[in-house]
């Protein structure tokens, strides 16, 4: 498995996971909302979390219990949503 830039391998296993930090809330609230249009467009919703300035996300394929290429290549798109 290819894990995009940034992104780990959970502790089991079954997900990827990143936390993003920013200046302040709307820079951390502006990925949430970028990142949910994008979701909503290839039907592939993330986890997430937000407090202040971080946004930890989880991507997982609950049908399969586990990661697969969607996971992937949504880890891909929220990077460059995140601007790197």
């Amino acid at each position: 498995m290819d894990i995009p830039q940034g992104w780990t391998l959970s502790d089991d296993g079954k997900a990827l996971e990143r936390s993003f930090r920013f200046k302040d809330f709307s820079e951390a609230f502006g990925l949430i909302a970028r990142v949910a249009m994008y979701a909503e467009k290839v039907d592939h919703h993330p986890e997430f979390t937000n407090v202040w300035n971080r946004v930890d996300f989880r991507l997982t394929t609950h049908d399969t219990g586990g990661v697969t290429d969607r996971d992937i290549d949504l880890a891909k798109a929220i990077n460059g949503l995140a601007g790197g």
